[in-house]
């Protein structure tokens, strides 16, 4: 995919960094210090949660406007204006300092037909290799329809899609029978899969072969899908052991089970602790703890309780220095 940039290792999802009031916090949304040392970095967070300031990236692939978060609640104009400055301004820090780096855009497949072809437009204009797409929601659609939605936004965008399966989100699974017609079309590429079931990942690896890339939506089952053929995981964990990430995503692509069982006992409890609470609220909270000032979620994403937050340093102090 994408004329062989995008591979195989971990995927980072990045999440947004606003200010008090809310709003997006540009100034501080810029690539610098902290080294990720990341294979490949498929997935940069957007209109939620973004602290950019954790990735300087050792990778070839970047994503950005990831929808995990309130800026899935509606496609509104201010959406689609800070989808544009945010695709923008890693275009311009990769093209000063990664040149070679391929771009994701991540956005959403819902709401106006029109409006979502602009973003997709505007992404492809602003500088993105590929685009993550994911399943409509609250309008549930037939595997017909999805069918026919996916070819639409795939034409209208022009370059290489990655579907993206979440079901527990959006109340709609993506068979593997409709992956496979899905993976005829020659610009898309990919699937994020975060159904959870790994018995439809094996059906949909069985069906697809190479003429679908499958990165695992879930930290803990990057070695389960990886070892149907996955190429990698696009994950929440590496916002904050990115390094430990990339090594676990590595191991796995090279078949070293070992290594890549260890590192997923390790990590376990500190993964799961990241989704005690609905995601991103956990992992922009942990972030916040190491020092990084992510801000808030937006409503109607709540802050954690105090006890959530107590067990999330706790697991957190096992693996990492707190602020």
């Amino acid at each position: 995919m994408c004329a062989g940039r995008l591979g195989k290792g971990c995927a980072l999802a990045l999440y947004r960094v606003q200010d008090q009031a809310g709003r997006l916090a540009l100034a501080r949304l810029r690539l610098l210090e902290r080294a990720q040392d990341l294979l490949h970095v498929v997935a940069v967070g957007y209109v939620d949660n973004v602290p950019a300031e954790c990735v300087k990236l050792g990778a070839d692939t970047l994503a950005v406007a990831h929808n995990i978060g309130n800026r899935a609640v509606q496609l509104t104009a201010v959406v689609v204006h800070e989808t544009y400055e945010v695709i923008q301004l890693v275009v311009r820090g990769k093209l000063c300092a990664f040149p070679d780096l391929a771009l994701i855009a991540l956005t959403v497949a819902y709401g106006n037909v029109n409006t979502a072809r602009t973003v997709l437009h505007a992404a492809a204009e602003c500088g993105a290799d590929a685009l993550l797409l994911v399943t409509p929601y609250y309008n549930k659609t037939t595997q017909a329809g999805l069918i026919a939605h996916f070819t639409a936004m795939a034409d209208a965008a022009g370059i290489p899609v990655i579907l993206y399966n979440v079901p527990s989100r959006t109340g709609l699974n993506i068979a593997p029978e409709t992956a496979l017609e899905l993976s005829k079309h020659p610009l898309i590429n990919g699937i994020k899969e975060a159904s959870g079931n790994i018995s439809q990942v094996a059906k949909i690896a069985q069906l697809c072969g190479d003429e679908l890339n499958i990165y695992s939506g879930n930290d803990d089952q990057v070695v389960p899908l990886l070892s149907l053929g996955g190429k990698g995981v696009i994950s929440t964990f590496s916002n904050i052991m990115p390094k430990e990430m990339h090594e676990l995503a590595t191991a796995s692509v090279a078949g070293d089970l070992k290594t890549a069982q260890g590192l997923t006992f390790k990590y376990l409890d500190l993964m799961n602790a990241l989704f005690m609470d609905v995601n991103p609220i956990p992992v922009k909270q942990a972030l916040n703890l190491m020092g990084f000032n992510c801000g808030h979620c937006r409503l109607p994403l709540a802050d954690m309780s105090d006890e959530q937050i107590a067990k999330l340093k706790v697991e957190m102090a096992k693996h990492l220095q707190l602020a």
